[in-house]
């Protein structure tokens, strides 16, 4: 799930951002999103020279955003070992990134990674990759989707299942009233992890929309909520800059309030040590990178299928809290975890 603000889409951006936004990892060689490359062969990947197997991993995140740049920091490391080829790029805007798969698509990529932010979007050129023989897996977001979005794999977080845990956390540290703040409306990973929480939560669960692409508007309306209710002793963040937002949101509004979230970078672990915020999930991006595209590899060179193609292979929910802290600190800081 993407943790800090998207950039708000501009016209005509989709082909350019193909090119803007792309990461090419090289040993001998690169292929843009729709560029001009000779064709990969599958069965050349790992091979010195010659022809080499592409897989292009296409998100929803934004340009700049920490969270994705540890996804991609995995899946680096991923085609690194494997030796292929590999092209990032990431649009917020669903129509963008469905165009983005296209592109891979016209590429001829031997595999294609994907998140399902909103599935719907997606599910065209899912279709039109498994036509063209095309493998596709999941990562990140559309847990309850990717089954009959037809990919291979899926690779990430339950979100469900995290929101659940943490209500649960909130029941050990006896709050009574949680704000769940949601930075992305319609965005199915952030819904199920507060609808989470409520499933659990003892207390009284309030969901608040916030537009995720003004840091300052959130925590504006934080701010403006906490003041209208002093009962609210919980706020609980969708990811690691929103959290560090909610807490300035606290301190203004005099707000007794304790923060807690979802997803986390070195800052964030710095507050959770500090004490500033109460606790985070981890759901291990550099973990889901790395999974999803050494999946495409292993089935394009072993025929194998990670969870037998029924089964998600879990990333998360882990804990956070001061007492680890230290030990995630180090991985925080060289940006991989």
């Amino acid at each position: 799930m993407s943790t800090a603000p998207p950039p708000v889409p501009t016209p005509g951006r989709r082909h350019a951002l193909a090119l803007a936004t792309a990461v090419c990892l090289l040993a001998a060689g690169c292929s843009a999103l729709g560029g001009d490359g000779d064709d990969s062969s599958a069965d050349a990947a790992g091979g010195s020279g010659g022809d080499r197997m592409k897989i292009t991993m296409v998100t929803h995140g934004g340009e700049g955003d920490a969270f994705w740049d540890r996804v991609r920091k995995g899946a680096e490391a991923a085609a690194a070992k494997d030796g292929f080829d590999l092209t990032y790029a990431g649009d917020a805007d669903a129509a963008d990134q469905a165009d983005l798969v296209r592109d891979a698509i016209r590429d001829k990529a031997d595999g294609i990674a994907v998140t399902l932010a909103k599935p719907q979007a997606m599910k065209g050129p899912v279709a039109e990759a498994r036509k063209a023989g095309i493998p596709v897996v999941g990562l990140n977001s559309g847990i309850d989707a990717w089954r009959s979005t037809g990919l291979l794999g899926y690779f990430g977080q339950d979100e469900s299942v995290a929101g659940r845990a943490v209500g649960e956390k909130l029941n050990e540290l006896k709050a009574r009233h949680a704000l769940c703040v949601i930075h992305e409306r319609g965005n199915v990973a952030l819904e199920a992890r507060c609808a989470g929480v409520k499933k659990t939560f003892g207390g009284e669960t309030e969901m608040l929309y916030v537009e995720g692409t003004d840091m300052k508007a959130v925590g504006a309306v934080v701010t403006a909520r906490l003041r209208q209710d002093t009962s609210i002793d919980e706020v609980v963040m969708n990811g690691a800059a929103f959290a560090l937002t909610a807490v300035e949101s606290v301190d203004e509004a005099g707000s007794g309030a304790h923060v807690a979230t979802f997803d986390l970078d070195e800052e964030l672990v710095s507050a959770v040590k500090r004490g500033d915020v109460q606790f985070a999930v981890d759901q291990q991006p550099y973990l889901q990178g790395y999974l999803a595209v050494d999946a495409l590899w292993l089935y394009r060179t072993n025929g194998n299928v990670s969870g037998g193609g029924v089964a998600p292979v879990l990333t998360g929910p882990a804990f956070v809290t001061r007492t680890n802290a230290d030990a995630v600190a180090r991985f925080a800081a060289e940006g991989t975890r």
